[in-house]
């Protein structure tokens, strides 16, 4: 199995996942910039959307999107508690955060990332993010992790709220989201992912 991954992107989310995990896997780097692998593959070739994270089993079958890659990973590992069982209204509130970090935080971001975003244009997202990283902040007052145990859901959460630092944005304010930060920082598999990427904590 291989995760293709870009040190920073939001392909942090399953690297972590499959550290808790514990599945063996190849991380593959495709950067998200050239398009390309190490020895020179086209990255469209193996994923037409072009951009991480894929998961690529064995037999050949490829798997995109992180939320969906997630549940994948926690529901071969039933044991360890990734996610909760499928059916359950449990399960369908992690697919809500999976939905509403994907769309409400990770989305509002990536015209930050964007170098044609006109400068004008990014305070409206900065707002954005910061209300929607608020919102989290309250639901986490008194729960160390989304659902109260840590579920696949907060290594999304987790990699997207780590672009606050490379775009400035003040996230200080966020006293339980900061305490999150600092207790998903603490997890081993995160130590291990991000060492993996070549990334600080």
């Amino acid at each position: 199995m291989k995760l293709y991954y870009s040190p920073g992107a939001c392909s942090l989310s399953p690297h972590i996942a499959l550290y808790e995990a514990g599945l063996p896997f190849e991380a593959v780097l495709a950067s998200t910039r050239s398009h390309k692998l190490l020895d020179g593959t086209d990255y469209y070739t193996i994923n037409p959307k072009g951009y991480v994270p894929l998961l690529e089993f064995d037999d050949g079958t490829r798997l995109a999107e992180g939320p969906a890659i997630v549940q994948w990973i926690a529901d071969q590992v039933p044991e360890k508690k990734l996610a909760p069982p499928a059916g359950t209204m449990a399960r369908y509130r992690l697919q809500e955060w999976l939905t509403f970090i994907g769309t409400e935080i990770h989305k509002q971001f990536s015209p930050l990332f964007n170098p044609e975003m006109p400068e004008e244009a990014k305070p409206l997202f900065r707002r954005k993010v910061l209300d929607r990283l608020a919102y989290v902040d309250q639901h986490l007052a008194g729960h160390d992790y989304l659902l109260g145990d840590f579920t696949v859901a907060d290594s999304y959460l987790y990699t997207v709220t780590r672009w606050s630092t490379p775009l400035k944005l003040d996230i200080s304010g966020l006293v339980n989201l900061n305490a999150f930060m600092a207790r998903m920082s603490a997890r081993p598999a995160v130590q291990q992912a991000l060492k993996a990427d070549g990334l600080r904590g």
